[in-house]
């Protein structure tokens, strides 16, 4: 094969992926340039892996009429047809007989002649015979869960949690691609200005949906602008924007950012703080805190001080009523985001969520008496769970009774969020504005 060909890359990567449980975002980006990709395939490099990963489970269930014993297909094979099948049904502007052609030689090349027709059997019968209906499945988690590829035991999770309704909205909504979101450094330009001057260089700029710091870019890549290495802007999804907002930072603060890699909250803090006070960002690993110092440097800001340390230990580090805010963004299992990482829902577990859930309390319950009387604490995950999120939120105040929800955060929100505030926490679910889905409690601790 071709050391540019975007299918054989594309099935590598998807190998990888599921080998090693490697992060396709991450992946991607080096396979690209292992394998020579031209810059005018990347986007259909790009369609084909995010797009087969994200549809993995409906795949599957096209295929399983066709393949007489799936459980003896070779692991390559079965990614074949799977990338395959996704551009017949999901790609018009790819035609049949390129996909045809391609997933016969890739056959050949990595096989033989007999896996070759063995290939080129099933799609043809696909082609003839037309695909099997989910609408033949009488359950409906199991039904939601094959059409939108997330496991059953999510589907069935979440439907008890939200409601079937909202829980197949949700999923359904992790199959759109996501938009690309820019947050507006103030410090630098208005958001008036910085869409005036990318409009100019022929990008497709819109406000934000959510937030008065939010702009979108419809086509093209921000990150290659002046105005990014400038620092006018920072990358971010308008759901994460909230966080920082609900925060409320004043002039002069001492914040402390707990969970703080790669920096996008801490440096839209320093921001609102323009310069002022001090914010003390940490991060478990230290390859990760150089990310945060790299953001700072770009956005211009100096009131940012980083630190490498396990923050289920930050009461070791810092005194007792030190801080005016904290913010608490914890690690989480990363629900919230699938549509940008497809891989996560097929890697995460009820086990997985439940240890979360405890590093998560142990995180709040270790900032917790380093704020001030008065002060506000933010907890926030990009999940979509209620037991990372409103769950360790009542245990947090079972065992912490000097705090309390904060019912003034929702006047913190802008408009648009508000009507999903209730009591101290705001849970936005991806189909409502089209962002990740992500989770905001605010506490304030009593006087």
């Amino acid at each position: 094969m071709k050391k540019n060909n975007v299918r054989e890359t594309a099935l590598e990567t998807l190998l990888m992926i599921e080998k090693n449980q490697a992060y396709s975002h991450l992946l991607l980006n080096s396979m690209i340039k292992k394998h020579g990709v031209k810059e005018i395939d990347i986007p259909l490099l790009t369609e084909i892996v995010y797009g087969t990963l994200q549809r993995r489970d409906t795949l599957d269930f096209y295929l399983a009429p066709f393949i007489k014993n799936a459980k003896k297909t070779e692991q390559w094979v079965q990614n074949l047809l799977r990338l395959s099948v996704y551009q017949m049904v999901y790609l018009d502007r790819v035609p049949e007989r390129a996909v045809f052609h391609e997933a016969v030689e890739i056959a050949k090349h990595r096989g033989h002649k007999g896996i070759a027709s063995f290939v080129n059997g099933i799609l043809r019968s696909i082609q003839r015979q037309g695909l099997p209906s989910t609408a033949e499945i009488k359950d409906e988690a199991e039904r939601i869960a094959v059409e939108t590829s997330f496991p059953l035991w999510l589907v069935k999770r979440w439907i008890s949690q939200l409601g079937a309704a909202d829980a197949k909205k949700m999923c359904e909504a992790t199959l759109t691609p996501p938009s690309v979101s820019a947050r507006v450094n103030f410090m630098k330009n208005t958001r008036g200005e910085l869409m005036e001057q990318l409009s100019a260089k022929g990008f497709q700029i819109e406000e934000g949906d959510l937030t008065s710091d939010a702009i979108k870019s419809l086509k093209g890549s921000l990150v290659q602008t002046e105005e990014f290495k400038e620092g006018r802007f920072t990358i971010q999804d308008e759901s994460s924007m909230l966080v920082a907002r609900t925060l409320a930072p004043e002039k002069g603060d001492a914040v402390l950012d707990a969970c703080a890699a790669p920096g996008g909250k801490s440096t839209h803090i320093a921001e609102i703080l323009e310069n002022t006070g001090t914010v003390y960002s940490l991060d478990l690993h230290k390859q990760k805190v150089s990310l945060i110092t790299e953001q700072a440097e770009r956005l211009g800001l100096t009131n940012i001080k980083t630190e490498a340390m396990d923050s289920r230990k930050v009461h070791e580090r810092f005194k007792n009523e030190q801080f005016d805010k904290i913010l608490v963004d914890a690690p989480c299992s990363g629900l919230g985001v699938v549509r940008r990482k497809p891989d996560i829902k097929y890697t995460k577990s009820a086990e997985d969520v439940k240890r979360l859930s405890q590093i998560q309390l142990e995180i709040l319950s270790s900032a917790a008496p380093l704020l001030k009387k008065g002060g506000t604490l933010v907890y926030s995950t990009c999940t979509i769970d209620s037991e990372e999120n409103g769950q360790v939120v009542d245990k947090f105040l079972s065992e912490h009774s000097e705090f309390e929800l904060d019912s003034a955060m929702a006047d913190r929100l802008p408009e648009a969020a508000k009507p999903y505030a209730d009591g101290g926490q705001v849970q936005i679910l991806p189909h409502y504005f089209g962002t990740d889905g992500f989770y905001i409690a605010s506490f304030r601790k009593k006087v």
